[in-house]
């Protein structure tokens, strides 16, 4: 079934700069070939529901395998006969005010 999810993994209690253990996980969640996109607090990725799961729990493990305390949240927007959804509806608020697609 496919699924949207917006995911923050990052360290917890590391320190002031996350930059290069945040990159770890992104790494992983590009590596695995489904769509996804980052942003500065967010990263979505879309796909099937045990898909997704996966790549949350190997980029989150990237950190936790290595000691680090990691923090997880997540927002899921499971849509039943949908895809293609991350892009849609950006699309569709882009239209209803107007705005041209990115």
């Amino acid at each position: 079934m496919n699924t949207l999810v917006a995911v923050a993994i990052a360290p917890f209690g590391v320190g002031e700069e996350l930059s290069a253990e945040v990159a770890e996980v992104v790494r992983v969640i590009r590596e695995s070939g489904l769509k996804n996109r980052t942003y500065s607090m967010f990263t979505e990725i879309e796909g099937e529901w045990d898909e997704v799961m996966k790549v949350v729990k190997d980029a989150t493990f990237v950190l936790a395998e290595k000691g680090i305390r990691t923090e997880v949240v997540l927002k899921a927007d499971i849509r039943p006969g949908y895809e293609g959804m991350m892009d849609a509806k950006v699309a569709k608020v882009n239209d209803l005010i107007g705005e041209p697609e990115e």
